[in-house]
C-alpha cells in the first residue's frame, strides 16, 4: 500500500474487522480509552474485542494485556483503536504489524494540527504505516462507525440506525452532527469515519470506497482544506459517476480558514473555485449541516426525478402558496401547469371548490380515501416529475388535543382519535408506496416533524423509511439537489 487510493481490503479491515484491539484502554469512565471500549462492547459488535493497558487488569469484563505482543496466540484482530499518546504510536504500529493488524484508527492529537514539529511526527508515522502495510485513519480523529458490522469504535455518541449514507468528515464533531440527525429522523448510516487530519486516508479515499460499497448509496462529507485541488476534483468526479455525493465545506471565509488551520491543520482552498468544482463534478454542495444531511437523506430514500416539473398537493391553501413560491424561485425546478386530463380526474374526487390548479388545494374536500387517490393520480401523470405533499398530521394534532383534554375518554372521542391517527399513518405510507410504484419522488413536509415528532403522521413517515421535512422550503431545496444530480447523470450517461 504505497499511495492513494487506499485499497478496499484495508478499508474492510477498518469497517468490518474480525476483531478490534483498544490500545490504551482505561478503567476511568472519563477517559477516551474507557469510552471507546465501552462503545464497542455496548452496541452489539460480534467480533473479538481485546484491550491493552500498561497495568493490566479487567475493564468492562475484558481481561487486558500490557501490550499488543501479549495478545493471546489465537487472537484475531484486523483493527486497532489507538488511545495512546503520540510518542507511543510508532512502536505500537510495529507491534500491530507483527500481529497482522491491517488498520489503525488514531485518536491521538499532537500531529499536523500542532505546528511544524507535529507535522514532522505525522509524516514519519504515515511513512511507517505504509512501510508496515497498515491503513492509518486519523490521527486526531474521533472514531469509526460501521452499522453492517454493528461497530461503534468511537469516543463520542451516538450510534445511529442502519441505513445507506456513508459519512466521511475532517471534523469529528460533524460526524456526531450527522449521526444525531440520523437518530432524529430515522434515516440511517452505513459507515461513518472521522478522518481527523486525513494524513494517510483522505476524505476522497473513504468516498471512493463507499461508492463501491453495497451498504452505501450516497456519500456525505465535510471538508475543511484541500491540499491538491485538481487531484481532489478528479477523485470526486469518479465518485459522483457511481453515487450521489453531498459536500459541506468549512473555511469559506477568512475567519473560517484561520479556524480550519488550527482545527485539523488543513489549508483551506478558494471558496469560489470549490463551488465551481462541485458543479462541474456533479457533487451537491450544501450551505449548512441541516441542508447537507437532508440532501443525503433524500438521495438515500427517494428516486431521482426525470424532469423539473413539480406538483404540490396540500390540504390548506397558504402552505401551497409559499411552496409554489419556493419552486418558482428555484433555478432548476418548475411549478408544473396542471394538465387538463389530470384536472378532470381530480374533479371526480373533490367538490367544485378545490383549487383546480397547481398547487392542488384539496380545500377540506377530502374523504377517507381522497388523499391517496389524488396523490396517485398526480404522481402517475406523465407531465409530473415530483410531488411535494403538505398537511400531514393535522388530524392527529386534533386527536392529540382530544386525547389530552378533560372529555377523553368519552363522548365518542376514542373512536375519532383512533381514526384520525390511522388516517395520517395511511397517508404517510401511501406517499412512500406511490413513490415506489411510480419511480417518482414524493416529499412530505410538516413542521410537526420537529414541533411534535411523536405525531402519528411524522412517525409513519419515519416508519416508511422516508424523511419528513420540517418545512416545504426545505423539501424544495432537497428536491432541487435531487434533480440537479439526476440531470448531471443524464448528461454524463448520454441520456
Amino acid at each position: 500500500m504505497t499511495g492513494t487510493p487506499v485499497d478496499a481490503a484495508h478499508f474492510r479491515a477498518l469497517f468490518e474487522p474480525r476483531g478490534v484491539v483498544v490500545a490504551g484502554a482505561s478503567s476511568h469512565p472519563g477517559k477516551f480509552g474507557f469510552v471507546a471500549l465501552h462503545n464497542i462492547l455496548s452496541q452489539g459488535y460480534a467480533g473479538e474485542v481485546y484491550a491493552t493497558n500498561r497495568e493490566g487488569g479487567t475493564i468492562l469484563g475484558i481481561d487486558t494485556v500490557t501490550g499488543i505482543d501479549d495478545l493471546p496466540a489465537g487472537a484475531v484482530a484486523d483493527l486497532v483503536f489507538v488511545c495512546t499518546p503520540a510518542a507511543a504510536n510508532p512502536e505500537l504500529l510495529r507491534a500491530c504489524a507483527r500481529r497482522g493488524i491491517k488498520a489503525a484508527f488514531i485518536t491521538s492529537a499532537g500531529y499536523g494540527e500542532a505546528g511544524e514539529e507535529g507535522r514532522v511526527a505525522e509524516r514519519e508515522l504515515i511513512d511507517l504505516a505504509r512501510e508496515l502495510d497498515i491503513l492509518l485513519a486519523g490521527p486526531n480523529g474521533q472514531g469509526v462507525v460501521s452499522t453492517p458490522a454493528r461497530l461503534c469504535a468511537q469516543i463520542v455518541a451516538p450510534y445511529p440506525p442502519a441505513g445507506a449514507i456513508g459519512v466521511a468528515s475532517q471534523s469529528g464533531n460533524f460526524v456526531s452532527s450527522f449521526l444525531n440527525y440520523a437518530v432524529q429522523t430515522g434515516i440511517g448510516i452505513s459507515r461513518a469515519v472521522s478522518a481527523g487530519n486525513a494524513a494517510m486516508a483522505t476524505v476522497p479515499d473513504y468516498l471512493d470506497f463507499y461508492a463501491d460499497d453495497p451498504a452505501t448509496r450516497v456519500g456525505l462529507a465535510y471538508v475543511e482544506g484541500i491540499a491538491d485541488g485538481r487531484a481532489f476534483s478528479d477523485r470526486i468526479r469518479t465518485v459522483t459517476a457511481r453515487m450521489p455525493l453531498v459536500l459541506l465545506k468549512g473555511g469559506a471565509t477568512a475567519g473560517g480558514q484561520r479556524a480550519a488551520a488550527s482545527h485539523t491543520g488543513a489549508l483551506a482552498s478558494d471558496d469560489r473555485v470549490f463551488d465551481g468544482m462541485c458543479r462541474q463534478a456533479g457533487a451537491t454542495r450544501a450551505a449548512n449541516v441541516e441542508e447537507a444531511f437532508e440532501a443525503a437523506a433524500t438521495f438515500a430514500t427517494q428516486p431521482l426525478p426525470k424532469g423539473p416539473a413539480v406538483a404540490v398537493l396540500t390540504t390548506a391553501g397558504g402552505w401551497g402558496v409559499v411552496t409554489a413560491d419556493a419552486i418558482t424561485a428555484h433555478p432548476d425546478l418548475a411549478l408544473a401547469p396542471l394538465p387538463d386530463d389530470l384536472r378532470a380526474s381530480i374533479d371526480t374526487k373533490l367538490p367544485p371548490r378545490w383549487s383546480r390548479n397547481n398547487p392542488i388545494d384539496l380545500a377540506g374536500g377530502e374523504t377517507r380515501d381522497t388523499i391517496p387517490e389524488v396523490m396517485a393520480m398526480v404522481a402517475e401523470h406523465p407531465d409530473i416529475d415530483a410531488v411535494v405533499y403538505l398537511g400531514l398530521g393535522i388530524q392527529s394534532n386534533q386527536a392529540r388535543m382530544m386525547r389530552e383534554g378533560r372529555f377523553y375518554p368519552g363522548d365518542g372521542l376514542e373512536r375519532i382519535v383512533d381514526y384520525h391517527e390511522r388516517q395520517d399513518a395511511r397517508f404517510a405510507q401511501a406517499a412512500a408506496d406511490i413513490s415506489d410504484a411510480t419511480g417518482k419522488p414524493i416529499l412530505t413536509a410538516t413542521e410537526l416533524a420537529v414541533t411534535i415528532p411523536d405525531n402519528a403522521g411524522p412517525v409513519a413517515v419515519r416508519a416508511s423509511g422516508r424523511l419528513c421535512y420540517a418545512s416545504s422550503q426545505r423539501a424544495v431545496t432537497a428536491l432541487g439537489h435531487l434533480y440537479r444530480y439526476s440531470r448531471f447523470r443524464a448528461r454524463r450517461d448520454g441520456a
